[in-house]
């Protein structure tokens, strides 16, 4: 009998939002796993009413709740048959604060670094850092045990959790937080779930046999990393199970059970002080792998803060990256490795004694022949470093991938050279290549075996590799898991890790909790098997998918959607930086990250049974709030490039679909704007006046609230006639070729004025040929094949032209950089397009450039003082780096420049025109830009470089912003 009647009914009793649909349970098959499992609904609980209403739900029709906050977990915590109910979105206060005791009690949907901005004032941190701090949650800490760089300081997650408000399996609300042995015993004695509970764990526990077995079977005590099962050997401790003064809290138990027991709902967390100020970080280097691994023990009495070790496999693939060699500037020969050991005090001459002590040790030991001292931004630059390694490592094209199964094993410092040479000849036998990405210091190793699992073979290997791994952590006594948690692709490994009489007991406390089994089941116990339910059906005959943008680089476009791997970093807020993923920081709904994009697309190109695969208005719906801000080719680990999915899969959508009218009058605007710059006056007039711009806004579907952008009296083109009469002829420093954009001819003409005029006064010659648009507009509307065509044209145009000493040079943005993005997979001659790539420059690009070369100095501008603000274009951050306007507006010697730490200013071409985005648009201004401008003095200098950037600015604080030439121009002496 079908379900759906019974979840329509269930959608009218949430107050929160409830989706049962095709493309939202796409969305929520994966979490950043190897695992998918197509789920029943999603649900976005809003109070505890929600999740009982959902718990009774899920008795009734005997299926399950999977719990789910950033969906980051490794192991397929997050995937199920049941309901997802995703805490993220309404579930996010932080509570209460008690400075003195040092707590926060706080909500599941808690981002971990955004507490950590609360508390910093307080002079307090919740100290477990995962790598995904920024976007993972207090819930998913909790259900992790998570820990992070941080554990040989702070510890772990589990050693922080007081107090747990949870929803039992019955419905019932209860807390579980510390108790004394008298509580505990009443709470045995009392005739509900919760008081079945305790007795069942006392009954488990009690026997001084179970006890002995207990602690001879699981993880060794010193392992402080361990998430193997159940917890039981933590409840140990408690003075109900032994002589000791600590009292019972379930939350030992509660913490690293994954969902599996309870569905949590605020956590009160213990606190610990910011730590020391001053950091001094030594890299030790080490011409082997086991000098490393063997001074690890000795430098771990160092009170260190972190103890991080990376390989040279991980330190060559930053080799040949351009923006990774400031970072490499510590690296002294070629290391097979490097130990990074960072030491704390509160004042600096402290930190360098502790600092000198280390080195000191570590050169006795004769192991490490370099041991540089890190200070301040170098820390920094070398924890990037490491970051970015990884980052580049699990980049792969192609099929085969790194694979998470055995990445999170943990032993006893002790045990970890001999583990580490057991490992190592493991991966030999398996042709595997061992990669050494450690937290030393708490003894956990992170390694992937790098396989294809659409091959059957591969996934055969998948098994055999992890089984093997199993009995080799078996072996020396340590954890499965060290943070990442059993989920799906360990759990079938427990009872190995533990002994089947411990696991029988875990599988036994389980039922206590949930008879039914409701709580996400299919992890810890009863697991699912860990080789099947994968993302890729194994042996599948690959989709044949053409393409009109060249997706080649990435083997085609499904394996461009196949690269992502579900991290979430498009998760991240507003207050963390970047830009990815504007609609989602607006929305906060899984649908609009660049994530969901990706699997969706993956999806449905793999198994939609349709001729034309894109044709499906689950992927219109999805792909309607990307801004194409091109963010995610950049600050995506997988670069993962939705900008060009949307402009395919629009492409793809419009070939079974009509286009629209709004559609093409955006595409063709630069035609408009040119029949319209014969009688820009009046054109003017129609576009200003209140009456005649509503009508054109309710025909073509623009906001009411948005200003039309008016025509130039004399386009650039016009201009450029007479300048031509009076440029330089003479000696000047070098020719450029200047591109006419579109935006520029007919909108910004007074911008590309002064550029010719700044030029000619730095003494350049400079050019403008007929060429055509660069379309970007038809490519923000999924008009390929116009935008091929004015690809084809410019590249003809220009690659005679453009070299190294006769630059292409553009002042908008989103025109120029089409000739180094688009243009590379439109472009039929792709040697010319790539040539003519390398030397295109956006101006502030190459005044940078001139700047550096000497060609242009400061006393060539004004002394007079001002202040700028400055907001760059997406584009520019994406493919560039704003530290090029920055220098130009710097020029001047008493100009002061700050740049606005903002994302995209939400406009995006057409798209914060459209009456439907509107709304959205302004709430991605508002979250960083509109406040920085509205807060800048009235005499502070707003600029932006970007046409739709310039023209929301005005919109939304009615501020007029400045192209950076502009400013520079009016600084000329």
């Amino acid at each position: 009998m079908s379900l759906t009647p019974h979840l329509q009914t269930l959608a009218k009793n949430l107050s929160g939002e409830f989706f049962y649909d095709d493309l939202i349970k796409s969305i929520y098959a994966t979490d950043a796993s190897v695992y998918r499992i197509l789920p029943l609904a999603i649900a976005y609980p809003k109070n505890n009413a929600d999740i009982k209403e959902l718990v009774k739900f899920a008795k009734a029709h005997k299926t399950s709740l999977i719990p789910r906050t950033a969906g980051t977990s490794l192991a397929g915590q997050c995937v199920g048959k049941g309901i997802v109910v995703d805490v993220s979105k309404h579930f996010t206060k932080i509570l209460d604060i008690n400075e003195k005791a040092q707590t926060v009690t706080v909500q599941p949907g808690v981002v971990r670094d955004q507490l950590n901005n609360y508390l910093k004032p307080f002079g307090l941190l919740f100290g477990p850092n995962t790598s995904t701090s920024n976007r993972c949650m207090i819930g998913g800490m909790v259900g992790n045990n998570s820990s992070g760089t941080t554990s040989i300081q702070y510890g772990v997650t589990r050693d922080k959790v007081l107090e747990m408000h949870t929803i039992l399996s019955d419905g019932s609300e209860v807390v579980f937080g510390e108790v004394s042995s008298e509580a505990f015993k009443k709470k045995a004695s009392e005739d509900s779930l919760e008081g079945h509970i305790y007795k069942k764990i006392y009954d488990e526990l009690n026997s001084e046999t179970v006890q002995k077995n207990i602690k001879e079977n699981f993880p060794k005590p010193e392992i402080h990393r361990r998430n193997t099962g159940y917890a039981i050997d933590e409840l140990l401790k408690s003075n109900i199970f032994s002589d000791t003064s600590e009292n019972f809290n379930m939350c030992k138990l509660l913490s690293g059970s994954e969902g599996t027991l309870a569905f949590t709902t605020q956590i009160t967390l213990k606190l610990d002080k910011l730590p020391p100020q001053e950091s001094i970080m030594v890299a030790a280097h080490f011409k082997s792998i086991e000098n490393c691994l063997n001074v690890v023990e000795l430098v771990m009495k160092h009170n260190l803060y972190t103890c991080e070790m990376m390989d040279k496999t991980i330190l060559d693939c930053t080799k040949h990256n351009k923006t990774q060699q400031e970072n490499r500037q510590f690296i002294e020969g070629d290391p097979m490795a490097i130990l990074m050991c960072e030491v704390k005090a509160d004042r600096l001459d402290e930190v360098k004694i502790l600092a000198d002590n280390l080195v000191s040790d570590i050169e006795k030991s004769g192991l490490s022949y370099a041991f540089p001292k890190l200070l301040g931004n170098d820390i920094d630059k070398a924890n990037n470093l490491r970051s970015a390694g990884l980052g580049l490592l699990g980049n792969i094209i192609g099929d085969k991938k790194s694979a998470a199964c055995i990445e999170d094993t943990a032993v006893a410092l002790p045990d970890l050279s001999a583990y580490i040479s057991e490992f190592t000849q493991l991966m030999k036998d398996y042709k595997q290549e061992a990669i050494y990405y450690a937290h030393a210091g708490a003894g956990e190793l992170h390694l992937r075996p790098i396989l294809n699992l659409k091959k059957k073979e591969d996934v055969v290997l998948f098994r055999k590799i992890t089984t093997d791994v199993a009995h080799l952590v078996k072996k020396y006594k340590g954890s499965m898991s060290g943070e990442h948690g059993d989920g799906i692709v360990r759990a079938e490994f427990i009872p190995l890790m533990i002994g089947d009489k411990n696991y029988k007991i875990i599988k036994r406390i389980k039922t206590a909790f949930d008879a039914d089994s409701i709580f996400n089941p299919g992890k810890i116990v009863d697991a699912f098997p860990m080789d099947e339910c994968l993302r890729y059906i194994p042996g599948r005959e690959e989709p044949k998918i053409e393409t009109l943008l060249d997706f080649s680089k990435s083997q085609g476009i499904l394996r461009e959607a196949e690269k992502c791997n579900g991290s979430g970093d498009c998760r991240k807020l507003p207050e963390f930086g970047g830009t990815m993923c504007p609609s989602y920081r607006a929305t906060r709904n899984e649908k609009d990250t660049t994530r969901a994009r990706a699997n969706a697309l993956r999806e449905f190109l793999t198994n939609s049974t349709k001729k034309n695969k894109f044709n499906h208005k689950e992927l219109k719906e999805v792909f309607d709030l990307c801004l194409s801000c091109k963010a995610c080719a950049s600050e995506c680990p997988s670069s993962v490039d939705v900008a060009s999915l949307k402009a395919e899969f629009q492409y793809q959508y419009q070939k079974a679909n009509a286009v629209s009218l709004r559609t093409k009058l955006f595409a063709y605007n630069n035609r408009l704007n040119n029949f319209g710059s014969n009688f820009p006056k009046l054109l003017n007039f129609v576009f200003s006046n209140g009456f005649t711009s509503s009508v054109l806004k309710i025909s073509f579907g623009i906001a009411k609230e948005r200003s039309l952008p008016l025509i130039s009296n004399k386009s650039l083109s016009r201009y450029y006639q007479d300048f031509k009469l009076i440029r330089n002829k003479g000696n000047y420093i070098k020719k450029v070729y200047f591109f006419n954009d579109e935006f520029t001819n007919y909108l910004d003409t007074p911008i590309g004025i002064d550029t010719l005029e700044l030029l000619k006064s730095l003494n350049y010659f400079v050019e403008i040929i007929d060429s055509e648009e660069s379309g970007r507009a038809f490519l923000s509307k999924g008009l390929l094949e116009q935008a091929k065509n004015f690809a084809n044209k410019n590249v003809e145009i220009f690659k005679d032209r453009i070299s190294a000493e006769t630059p292409l040079i553009g002042i908008e943005p989103s025109a120029i950089f089409t000739f180094k993005d688009e243009y590379l997979k439109l472009a039929d001659d792709k040697a010319s397009a790539e040539a003519i790539a390398k030397n295109t420059f956006l101006i502030e690009e190459f005044i940078q450039k001139e700047i550096e070369l000497g060609n242009i100095t400061p006393d060539q501008f004004t002394l007079e003082e001002k202040t700028i603000k400055f907001h760059g274009h997406c584009h520019q951050k994406a493919m560039s780096n704003q530290l090029s306007s920055f220098m130009v507006l710097n020029m001047p010697k008493n100009y002061k420049v700050t740049i606005i730490p903002s994302g995209c200013c939400g406009m995006a071409g057409s798209f914060g025109y459209e009456k439907e985005h509107y709304q959205l648009s302004m709430q991605v201004g508002e979250q960083t830009l509109f406040p920085a401008v509205r807060k800048a003095l009235e005499n502070t200098i707003i600029s932006a470089n970007g046409t739709s950037c310039r023209h929301q600015i005005k919109d939304g604080t009615q501020r007029e912003a400045k192209h950076p030439i502009t400013i520079l121009k009016e600084a000329l002496i």
